[in-house]
């Protein structure tokens, strides 16, 4: 069930999603060759404090998870696609770190991801992580009244196959409000035109995650929560809490 949001209730949203961009800039302002995931993990619990609200990461356990989530981000690192459990692993040079965060408060939630390099870039991750921001932007652009689930679908997988990139198979986004996975789920990929009907008030994430290889395939870790690629390939992830308005879209995780 969708539930449709009041626009005094978007801008509420505002607060959470603010606090969330604050603390993705924190994380990926400190991180540095040497730097552990689980100190950014602590950067991001700071901010997250310093703003009075509580990570819906933390402690979430879905039906597939072992064990509770116990970070506030997912910090996935690398051939990482998402999901990675922020633990000693100290930064490299050359680095491609997937940053996920959520924050809730008020009763409402925020969730968005970036990725980033850390020291000498490598050309081809920064082609990822670009094409992976621009699927993010044509996946917004498509979140407006009258499109339907499958526009928004359409066109991040079109960004993310003509780059030549792969999609994980049954990952993407959803509907985010008083929990941070809500109805409706929003694909990666499909036909365009099919799909519930877009309408003002639903608040959905958007979150295109890419694989370099090609390959749509990924393999879980040990952890039970890590999706990694299965040919050692780079992958990317970005993402925004947006709200269908009848004025467009409204990126609520925006800084």
């Amino acid at each position: 069930m969708v539930e449709l949001k009041t626009e005094q209730s978007i801008d509420e949203m505002r607060a959470p999603g603010r606090v969330v961009a604050r603390a993705l800039a924190a994380v990926r302002d400190s991180a540095r060759v040497g730097i552990s995931l689980l100190e950014l993990d602590e950067v991001a619990r700071g901010v997250l404090r310093e703003a009075g609200a509580t990570s819906p990461f933390l402690g979430y356990r879905p039906r597939f998870a072992p064990v509770p989530f116990p970070a506030v981000v997912c910090a996935s690192v690398n051939d990482a696609i998402v999901h990675g459990i922020p633990d000693g692993y100290r930064l490299r040079d050359g680095d491609l770190v997937s940053i996920d965060c959520g924050a809730e408060l008020g009763g409402w939630v925020g969730d968005a991801a970036i990725s980033f390099t850390v020291g000498q870039a490598r050309p081809a991750d920064l082609r990822l992580i670009e094409t992976a921001e621009a699927a993010l932007t044509a996946g917004i652009a498509a979140a407006v009244p009258g499109n339907k689930i499958g526009d928004i679908a359409h066109a991040v997988g079109m960004v993310c196959r003509a780059a030549g990139y792969g999609i994980p198979d049954g990952f993407g986004g959803h509907g985010v409000g008083r929990t941070m996975h809500e109805d409706p789920g929003v694909p990666n990929e499909g036909p365009p035109g099919r799909g519930m009907k877009l309408r003002p008030g639903m608040v959905i994430a958007i979150e295109p995650m890419l694989i370099a290889g090609g390959t749509d395939d990924y393999r879980c870790d040990g952890d039970g929560w890590t999706l990694r690629t299965v040919d050692g390939s780079r992958a990317a992830h970005a993402e925004h809490t947006v709200a269908i308005t009848a004025d467009g879209p409204r990126i609520l995780t925006a800084p």
